[in-house]
This record gives C-alpha cells, structure tokens and sequence, in this order.
C-alpha cells in the first residue's frame, strides 16, 4: 500500500472540494494507519448514517444473547407495530416504511412509536422490497431499549463502544457532546465554506446521532469482520454480511443485510455504510475475506465527491477499496413512457415527474425543482441535479407485478409510491 500517494491525493482532494478537514484510516495488512487533513486524529465527526450500522449491531449482539428474535413479530414487543413486520425487516430496510415525518415533536422513542407508528402509510407489505428508512431504525432503537431497560444512547455506550474502547460521542440526546467537529455547507460554485449545526431530531438518534473519529470506524470495522472483542456470535455477523431477499438498494449498493451495505468489485464483495450529517460525509468499507478496513470522514458537504474520487486513488495505491456504482448497466437512452408522470409520496414526502421534453422528465420534491431525468433500459434514469448540475445519481421506475403500470420511484434506495395516475 503506497500511503505516501494516498497522503498526497488525500490533501489535494481535500482542497479540490474544499472540504476543510478530513480524516482517513485504515487497516491492512495487520497495520494500522492514519492522515489527518486540518483535523486531529481523535476528532469526532458526525457520522450520520453508518450510526445505523452501530444501532443494528447492538440489535444483533441482543439477537446472539437470546434477548431479541430476528423473524419474531414486533408486536410480541412494541403493540403499535404494523403485523408481520420484524426485526429482520427493519435491520435490511424491507419493512416497507417511510423513510421520514415531518413535524415530529415526540421527545422519548417510546412515545413517538406510540403515536406516530400506527398512522403510517406503509409503501409495500413487508418483505415485498427495499426502501431505506430511518423510521425503521427508529423502531429498532425502541426495541433495544426495551429489551435492555436502557435508553438508546445507554445501551450504545455499554453494549457496543465502551467494549470496544470507544468514547461515546453524540450529536443529540442529554449527552450530547459540544466538542464534535462541526460539519460545513459547501457551495462548490462559489466557493463559500459556512459552518453549520447538526439538526437531527432526538427521536432520530438510533439512525444518526453518532459521532466518532475514522480511527474509531476502523476499530468498529475490524469487529465486524470477526475480530475482537467478540460482542455478536460468528453466525449473526454472517447473517448481517449476507444479501436480504428482495432487498435492492438500487442507487445506494448492491446488496444489503443486517445493518450492511454490500458493494461489489472483481467478484469479491465489501460490507459497509455510508452516513451524510449537517455539512458532513463519512464512508466505512469492510473486507470480510481479507479483515482490511477503510474509513473517512469529512467535515464538508461534498465530501461525498471526495470519497468518489479517493476510491480510485486507493486502488491505484494497492488498495482496491470496493464501491457502488451508479451508472452500471446502463447501456441505450430510451423515450419516458407516458405512464411515467405522475405523483409519487414516501410519507411527508411528494415527488412529481412531468415531461419535459420528448426524451427528458422533469422531477420536483415537495414543489421544489430536483433533476432532470434522462431514462434507460429497465427504467433506470440519469439524474441531472437542478442546482448543481450533478450527473453522478440514479433512479429508476418500478412497476406492479400484478398491473405491470408504473407504481414506485426510486431514488437513493427510497421508493415513493404512486397516489394520483396522470396522462403525459
């Protein structure tokens, strides 16, 4: 591994995107090593998202004591859950759950599960498909506190941080830490830096609210690929390694299991997560076969561009980091069929498509202009983002097997179901 390369690319990359601080590890080889750009080794990043992963494994170490069930239905625990869900579903996002509600003004999980779970509108039975969704990861919080009588941010800290020598960092909650690193919008057209403050609903903690240096990632990463310390059973960490049936991340992975993303280079196959906070973008990848863990976190928004970059460096250091692409497969630009307009919502969420040309739709998100769609075989699209111009996301349209229509839009692994049938 070239790390004097990967040291160089990280500093230029860092200031082609003007992120302002970046933090990169990795594990290889049976070495550990690490570069900082304009942040210390131990900061602590809003990670967002890969804090589900750390949710899901504190669920799975509950599953491998014999304290939670994976097939079991919610009800036998939390009344309020819709029938036949479970906690595989929730932990592999096929629950069929919306992704989000707005105006959420619950303080504990256990209230917001009682007030708001019964009143949602489930986009598929469970099972049926995949559809990314921290309301999910909010239920699987609740659940962990009532089979530990701990609250979320209790049990994170003695189930799976404090055994892994980890302090406890977190953005929201009676905890939070004042000290994390703060996270910045960047506009990359004219060049404004602003620091920004995390915004994520206390409720939402189970799904976001982590925050942890990238040295901290790769001592989570060697974990799960079986190292020490030994928090779930051999069996369980397969188990979330492994592809969910009927679970396709469509614009996010290739697969998805337990709490893990799967992403998929030269036939082998790396576990992860991806997690975007307030002005932040960090990225964890996991090679089971070999043990070698990959983290970074970036305290700017267009980290994420970063991070797409930083993978070819990687491998062009002897490190052949694996990541989802987006534009695979597509192959011949095809004319929108006409059943493709129309009005789609995920929970509070609406998203319109409309004509915009003979080859081109126009999508808006809650009356907001989105992207221009260009549609492939399939009905995969192209997405040209409104604001930046951004070509590098995919979506795709998906229809009834029952009435072969167009019923679902997916975008960033979140479908959006069908309400009113428009002509084109």
């Amino acid at each position: 591994m070239d790390t004097d390369l990967i040291s160089r690319r990280l500093s230029a990359l860092a200031h082609d995107h003007r992120v302002p601080g970046a933090q990169l590890a990795v594990s290889h080889a049976g070495e550990t090593w690490h570069r900082e750009v304009n942040l210390t080794p131990g900061a602590a990043v809003p990670i967002g998202s890969i804090t589900k992963t750390c949710t899901a494994t504190v669920a799975m170490a509950l599953v491998s004591d014999g304290d939670l069930e994976l097939d079991a239905p919610l009800g036998d625990h939390l009344p309020e859950a819709p029938d036949a869900l479970t906690l595989r579903h929730l932990l592999s996002h096929t629950g069929g759950l919306p992704s989000d509600q707005e105006d959420v003004r619950a303080t504990s999980l256990r209230r917001y599960v009682r007030e708001t779970v019964r009143s949602l509108d489930p986009l598929h039975r469970p099972g049926a498909g995949f559809s990314y969704s921290n309301i999910g990861y909010v239920l699987v919080g609740h659940l962990i506190e009532i089979a530990t009588g701990m609250t979320w941010w209790e049990a994170m800290e003695e189930v799976l941080l404090r055994p892994l020598g980890l302090r406890a960092h977190f953005t929201v909650g009676r905890d939070t830490d004042r000290s994390i690193a703060s996270g910045h919008a960047v506009n990359a057209a004219t060049g404004r830096v602003v620091p920004v403050r995390q915004s994520l609903a206390v409720v939402d903690a189970p799904a976001g609210a982590l925050a942890a240096s990238a040295s901290d990632l790769v001592a989570f990463g060697r974990m799960l690929a079986g190292g020490e310390p030994h928090l779930v059973s051999a069996s369980d960490l397969a188990l979330m390694r492994t592809p969910v049936d009927d679970a396709e991340p469509f614009g996010m992975a290739d697969g998805w299991g337990l709490g893990l993303a799967l992403y998929e280079r030269d036939g082998s196959t790396w576990v992860g997560h991806d997690g975007t906070a307030d002005g932040t973008s960090c990225h964890l990848r996991i090679d089971p076969e070999s043990g070698t863990v990959v983290a970074l976190t970036t305290t700017g928004s267009t980290g994420f561009a970063l991070w797409r970059d930083l993978v070819g460096d990687l491998s062009d250091a002897g490190l052949p980091v694996a990541d989802y692409d987006p534009l695979r497969g597509m192959a011949l630009p095809i004319p929108p069929p006409r059943d493709c307009a129309g009005h789609f919502r995920n929970g509070d969420t609406e998203y319109r498509v409309r004509p915009a040309g003979e080859e081109v739709l126009e999508l808006t998100v809650d009356g907001e202009p989105f992207a221009d769609l260009s549609l492939f075989d399939n009905l995969v699209f192209a997405m040209r983002d409104s604001d930046t111009g951004d070509t590098s996301q995919t979506g795709r349209f998906l229809r009834d097997p029952r009435g072969g229509g167009i019923e679902w839009i997916q975008i960033g692994g979140r479908l959006a179901r069908r309400q009113v049938r428009e002509m084109a």
